[in-house]
């Protein structure tokens, strides 16, 4: 079996730029249910975006790298944890926290909040818990990445489309009325059909390599999803804003982390797989824990 990381997985160029655009339309389509009126309002009770950030960006951040260190993964898939970790939350945890029956606003807003903090703490998580673990600092050090570069990706991608969502949303709310239902719809079905495109295309290695990564893949979501409930539970947030936070946390950008991979890190092998399976089976945990939760209403 050829080793994982001489493995390239079949993502080109082109499919890399379809993949931004997708990215940056599922943003787009988010930030026209926002106004700046919902930043304010969060700033005067702060308390469930504190606790989502935290959560996402210290505690998931730190779960990742105990489980690194318990299971000595090689390391590129370890890397990859890492970066899958580093990245903030994915688009769908907005459509699932609904689902759910959590608090689907304070969803939106952390995706955006986190988003913008994206810019400066996935370069900064990625290269800090990186260097902290010798195997995957010398991969760091082999590929030199550049923490600037990785904010002008992630600004370019994900808050200019947030921006422009949110100056629509102000300036023409009875565009973005028209647009809100059929444009989120419609992105989310283009982002899961290019998901099941590329996994068909790649279909032989994942059958090979995604044992390698499967247990840990699944660990690690577990141990989001958990460190979510976790943050909420200890904060002592309402179980409607818990369940937002618990599926942001376990919800993460992983096509945001398949752009940086093969950008910054020529689509190593290792940390594509695990970047991946990620995309895919969030998704099948996030919905079933919606389906669980949906049977009882959430307390305010």
């Amino acid at each position: 079996m050829t080793p994982v990381d001489d493995v390239v997985l079949n993502f080109s160029p082109g499919s890399l730029m379809l993949l931004n655009g997708i990215l940056a339309v599922v943003m787009f389509s988010i930030a026209i249910d926002l106004t700046p009126e919902d930043f304010k309002r969060l700033a005067r009770a702060p308390k469930p975006v504190i606790a989502g950030l935290l959560s996402q960006f210290i505690v998931l951040p730190v779960l990742t790298f105990g489980l690194v260190l318990l299971t000595q993964p090689i390391p590129s898939i370890a890397l990859g944890l890492i970066l899958v970790a580093a990245c903030p939350g994915g688009n769908i945890s907005n459509f699932i926290t609904h689902r759910a029956g959590g608090n689907a606003a304070l969803s939106v807003s952390l995706t955006a909040f986190s988003t913008v903090a994206a810019i400066f703490l996935t370069p900064l998580n990625i290269a800090f818990w990186g260097s902290l673990y010798e195997p995957t600092r010398e991969i760091l050090r082999a590929t030199s990445v550049d923490p600037i570069s990785v904010a002008i990706t992630v600004g370019l991608m994900l808050v200019l489309p947030l921006a422009l969502g949110v100056t629509l949303n102000v300036r023409r709310p009875d565009v973005t009325k028209r647009l809100r239902t059929p444009l989120q719809w419609l992105s989310m079905a283009i982002f899961i059909a290019f998901v099941v495109a590329a996994l068909s295309a790649n279909w032989s290695y994942f059958l090979v390599y995604a044992g390698l990564v499967a247990v840990l893949v699944f660990a690690h979501n577990g141990l989001a999803l958990a460190g979510g409930f976790l943050v909420g539970s200890a904060m002592r947030l309402s179980p409607f804003d818990r369940r937002a936070i618990t599926i942001e946390t376990g919800i993460q950008n992983s096509g945001l982390g398949l752009i940086l991979i093969f950008a910054f890190f020529h689509g190593l092998g290792g940390m594509a797989v695990v970047a991946a399976f990620w995309g895919i089976w969030h998704i099948f945990s996030g919905m079933a824990l919606a389906a669980v939760w949906s049977r009882t209403k959430a307390a305010r």
